[in-house]
């Protein structure tokens, strides 16, 4: 398996649903020249229509697709390839799931207020997530201190958190490919 020493790295992009994981974990993964995952390609049907139906999901809901989402972080850095994933990983229990305790995978916590992130959830069109389940989102989040994450604040767009994230990484995006 490569180690963060190789180069490969997997970078798991976190945080509420809008808080904008998706744009920031694929901007990321471009820049970076990473493959990317989208968290939400992960879950099964029933989970997603569940979500869409304005229910969050309990952990036992959760677990199948947080092993998914575990099994593609394991397929990239077993090929030496690593990649960028966006996926809530709300709890700290989830992101020991994802990261395994391993330093070639690192957690990046996109922080924002309630408030930004419910405009951006009311403007957004065509996700499964309602707005509904924002209140559930904060309610289950428990937020990673600087030790176990990047945190980045959202208020800056998506090149200036790339760009955060970078520097705290200590590497040009060039060295992030494995």
């Amino acid at each position: 398996m490569a180690d963060a020493e190789d180069g490969a790295i997997v970078l798991v992009v976190t945080g509420v649903s809008g808080s904008g994981k998706s744009t920031v974990a694929s901007l990321l993964a471009e820049r970076l020249g990473l493959p990317f995952a989208d968290g939400d390609d992960f879950h099964d049907a029933q989970s997603i229509a569940r979500m869409r139906a304005g229910h969050p999901l309990d952990d036992a809901a959760r677990g199948p697709w947080l092993e998914r989402t575990r099994a593609w972080i394991d397929r990239q850095l077993a090929t030496g390839e690593g990649g960028v994933v966006a996926c809530s990983a709300l709890k700290r229990g989830y992101r020991r799931t994802l990261t395994g305790g391993r330093p070639d995978v690192r957690i990046v916590f996109l922080e924002g207020s309630r408030e930004l992130i419910g405009r951006r959830i009311a403007a957004r069109r065509g996700h499964f997530m309602p707005s509904a389940l924002l209140d559930s989102q904060f309610a289950a989040l428990e937020p990673p201190g600087p030790d176990e994450a990047i945190v980045v604040g959202i208020e800056d767009g998506p090149d200036a958190i790339v760009a955060a994230v970078a520097a705290r990484l200590g590497r040009s995006p060039g060295d992030l490919c494995g």
